[in-house]
């Protein structure tokens, strides 16, 4: 259990190991031994959503061309999305199924999970252009935008799974249900026994739906809609919202989605205008006003992410995430610490990833990233010491999926993909089409100091450990070099 392996930390950080090939090989093949290959996921009952494993079978993937990882992501995540553990009708995913096949969820909704599931639902359409994944992403934004707003701009915590006093009932259907709203009791893995309490069904979707489907699906969302809602947690927590800014934006750009991208701008605005106060960020707010608890790692190095895929895909200006990189260090890393809190100091940092990805990690990836931003060796240095501190994970990979994210973004490179050209642009939309593991890609900032159009066309410089290729207009070349998936090809 994480519990097992946190405590091995006990002790305080090990000595930082070289980062290598050999951890991503030890780590495939102990994921390899635990994956459900009927069902998919790792292990049996209760599975939960891995989506930082699944990001670094990805890279992985593009990085080696490794098809049995690939294989893992696929089978598990259409799994997931023809199951009970999405919401079929209104997009998002419950917080884990109670058996081994998806059916029945636990019906509550966290942000981060659903943000970090488009995000690599995203990636999956990116990298092979599967349909399903792209309707995910599409039904995961909306739900985001439509069930998860606040009005400040950002988004909730979570939804409640109980209404009405029980589990589940918003959700669960019976056949004579979907037969008044039309629809196919059948199709949707709906039974007389049932697959939930009381003869009611979790609806499914295991094979692609006829012609009929979105009338089908617009009247049962309405019949739905006339049961009470569960409730909403509507705290803001800063990490989180940092996640579903950088899905939002990726997904925005590829998908051709500007009001996603608005979106995610409105929310980074307002995470800085609520969570900002005497130059200290803190972890959360309600109606816009902040609670007393300082952000922790986790938090100030998912908004410097959040910023750096802004900058590529807005070309905003990166400077406020750079100088949230450049106070990792003083701030949390040289103490070995994931909270300001000096109560907190004793127990030393999380290192692994859980539900979500540890401080640790994001501050690794933070690291690299700002590194490939500045072409500044020693926040590289600084990457690969803070991975090396937690690589005795990669024996545990489910454990340290987004670790093991950041390593192959090192093995990588990762690619540095400085851009001179308009958003949205041909060329801009194949380097952010790149499925080379932890890419770069950067509108401004220092990566464009000194750097020109060729003939006055859109041009752009790819780099790979600050050796550089000759600038291309071309965008097949650009393709070619950073490994452009479904949208640059």
């Amino acid at each position: 259990t994480a519990a097992k392996v946190g405590a091995r930390l006990a002790g305080g950080l090990p000595e930082a190991k070289v980062v290598d090939e050999a951890m991503s090989d030890r780590a495939v093949q102990t994921l390899t031994t635990s994956f459900d290959a009927r069902f998919g996921g790792f292990g049996g009952a209760p599975k939960f959503p891995q989506p930082m494993v699944h990001e670094y079978l990805l890279r992985r993937y593009a990085r080696t061309g490794d098809a049995a990882a690939l294989q893992m992501v696929e089978t598990t995540l259409t799994r997931m999305a023809t199951g009970g553990i999405y919401d079929q009708l209104a997009g998002g995913f419950a917080r884990y199924s109670v058996d081994a096949r998806w059916v029945v969820p636990h019906f509550e909704k966290m942000l981060y999970d659903n943000a970090l599931l488009m995000r690599v639902y995203l990636h999956w359409w990116r990298a092979t252009g599967s349909v399903l994944a792209r309707r995910v992403v599409e039904e995961t934004a909306g739900f985001l935008l439509t069930e998860m707003l606040t009005p400040q701009g950002c988004f909730a915590a979570s939804l409640d799974a109980d209404s009405e006093g029980a589990e589940g009932t918003f959700y669960v259907w019976t056949p004579e249900q979907v037969r008044a709203a039309g629809g196919d009791p059948d199709l949707l893995g709906v039974s007389a026994e049932g697959t939930f309490e009381h003869g009611s069904s979790v609806l499914q979707l295991p094979r692609e739906p006829g012609h009929d489907w979105p009338g089908v699906r617009e009247r049962m969302l309405r019949e739905r809609e006339r049961r009470q809602r569960p409730a909403r947690d509507d705290k803001v927590v800063l990490a989180w919202n940092a996640w579903a800014i950088s899905a939002l934006a990726e997904a925005g750009a590829l998908l051709d989605r500007p009001d996603w991208i608005d979106a995610a701008v409105r929310c980074r605005d307002a995470l800085w205008a609520n969570h900002l106060h005497e130059g200290r960020l803190y972890r959360v707010s309600r109606d816009g006003v902040r609670a007393d608890a300082l952000a922790v790692l986790e938090d100030h190095a998912a908004l410097a992410l959040a910023e750096f895929a802004l900058t590529g895909v807005t070309g905003a200006d990166p400077g406020a995430g750079l100088e949230l990189v450049d106070g990792l260090g003083p701030a949390f890393l040289d103490e070995g610490r994931d909270s300001l809190a000096t109560d907190v100091l004793a127990t030393g940092p999380d290192v692994f990833d859980n539900a979500t990805p540890s401080g640790w990690s994001l501050a690794s990836d933070a690291l690299l990233t700002a590194s490939a931003m500045t072409a500044r060796i020693d926040l590289r240095e600084r990457a690969e010491q803070v991975l090396g501190q937690a690589a005795h994970l990669a024996g545990h990979p489910q454990f340290w999926g987004h670790g093991l994210s950041v390593l192959e973004a090192l093995l990588d490179g990762p690619r540095e993909i400085a851009v001179i050209a308009e958003p949205g642009s041909l060329l801009h939309r194949v380097a952010l089409a790149a499925t080379a593991p932890g890419a770069v890609v950067a509108l401004s900032g220092p990566l464009l100091e000194g750097r020109t159009k060729v003939a006055g066309e859109d041009t752009a410089y790819v780099c790979r450990g600050f050796v550089c290729d000759a600038p291309t207009t071309d965008p097949e070349v650009l393709a070619a070099q950073v490994g452009s998936g479904s949208e640059g090809s």
